[in-house]
């Protein structure tokens, strides 16, 4: 039996998500914008899935724009406001630590001419909310930031943040993908303009996702082709993903504390393990502020990849600190923005709780590792 502790990455889907889907599938043939009954029949299961979402993070029905997932939906906020901007020489505000799907469309944005300034983070892996004041300036036209990173688990002081941006009337937009679900995102405590969102980070389906929207953002079209999501999202929805991030909201809205406490309690049934069992590990990002269910451990002098296949191979699926590409393997972006060498980054590994995961399946894991752990250092020794 395999243990499953790659959560961040993506997660199991509920049993009342995929009948939901399924019954959408199979009884819901038609097109939210056609006129006729099965249009209508359509149109609703979608608004209902719509309120279902607005629901958990605190906005109206209309605010919600449905993306293929978050990836869509930070390109949207990030090229959609950019271009909206009424400077001819926008400038935005981000992070040193953003998910790729931030920094890769800021990068492109860049080579166009818009200027991007990236804030640092600090050990702990968390932003100044002065630094970010300071980097504001007249023509910055959003400022973008992670609310929870996907490999260390770090949460940002987003209400610090948001004060600020909106002290200085300029957009805020989060990227809530790691966080909807596992803490409270509510945006009338976090009053953020837009903010980005996947179904299958909360055990909902893939390929489906949403850009909240508040009322008078400026936001130009990302996808043409139609008026389908008032506008800002052309294209035939994808009603039965809706319909499965409608039921998964509605569940995460329903057990978020229970559930939030649960993975608590086994993330640091791993890590006090970890930590007493194997020598020579630290924990990457600030204890007192990281998601209830990430533990991104260094395991000092041990090569993450090679670690992860050997938990593989045992059958435990957990996440390298280290991103492969074209055959070569990169250190994280993340841990060398928060000062780790290389080497230190490369030895890191991400465990992420979730559904189906248990204190037996956690001690298996630490029965496992003094071992592994070892023998990866002893493979490395010259």
């Amino acid at each position: 039996m395999r243990i499953y502790l790659d959560h961040n990455a993506t997660t199991p889907v509920r049993d009342e998500v995929a009948a939901a889907v399924a019954r959408a599938l199979r009884d819901v043939p038609g097109n939210p914008s056609s006129a006729h009954a099965e249009g209508a029949a359509a149109r609703a299961e979608l608004e209902r899935a719509r309120e279902r979402v607005a629901s958990l993070v605190g906005a109206s029905a209309a605010e919600i724009v449905f993306t293929s997932g978050a990836t869509e939906a930070n390109n949207l906020a990030l090229h959609g406001v950019v271009r909206a901007a009424a400077s001819a020489t926008p400038h935005v505000v981000t992070s040193a630590a953003e998910h790729p799907s931030v920094e890769e469309p800021l990068a492109a944005l860049e080579a166009t001419g818009v200027r991007v300034t990236r804030v640092a983070v600090g050990a702990d892996g968390r932003v100044d909310p002065d630094a970010v004041a300071r980097a504001i300036g007249p023509d910055t036209a959003l400022v973008s930031i992670l609310w929870a990173n996907n490999e260390t688990g770090v949460i940002q002081p987003m209400r610090e943040i948001a004060a600020v941006a909106a002290a200085r009337g300029v957009p805020l937009h989060v990227d809530a993908t790691q966080a909807l679900g596992k803490v409270a995102v509510r945006l009338e405590e976090v009053p953020a303009q837009l903010l980005s969102a996947s179904a299958h980070k909360l055990n909902g389906p893939k390929g489906i996702g949403c850009l909240v929207v508040r009322g008078g953002t400026a936001l130009a079209p990302w996808l043409r082709g139609g008026a389908q999501e008032r506008g800002r999202r052309g294209g035939t929805p994808n009603v039965a993903g809706a319909v499965g991030f409608g039921v998964a909201c509605a569940l995460a809205d329903r057990e978020l504390a229970a559930r939030a406490a649960r993975m608590a309690a086994l993330r640091d049934r791993l890590w006090t393990g970890i930590e007493a069992k194997v020598p020579r590990v630290r924990r990457n990002g600030a204890a007192q502020h990281l998601l209830p269910n990430t533990a991104c451990i260094e395991f000092v002098g041990a090569a993450g990849d090679v670690l992860l296949e050997a938990l593989d191979l045992e059958g435990v699926a957990v996440s390298a600190g280290a991103a492969c590409a074209s055959g070569s393997v990169h250190p994280s972006r993340t841990l060398l923005a928060m000062g780790r060498t290389p080497e230190q980054a490369r030895a890191s590994l991400r465990f992420s709780l979730g559904l189906g995961n248990d204190e037996a399946q956690v001690d298996r894991v630490l029965a496992l590792l003094p071992d592994l752990v070892a023998r990866v250092r002893g493979s490395a020794a010259p």
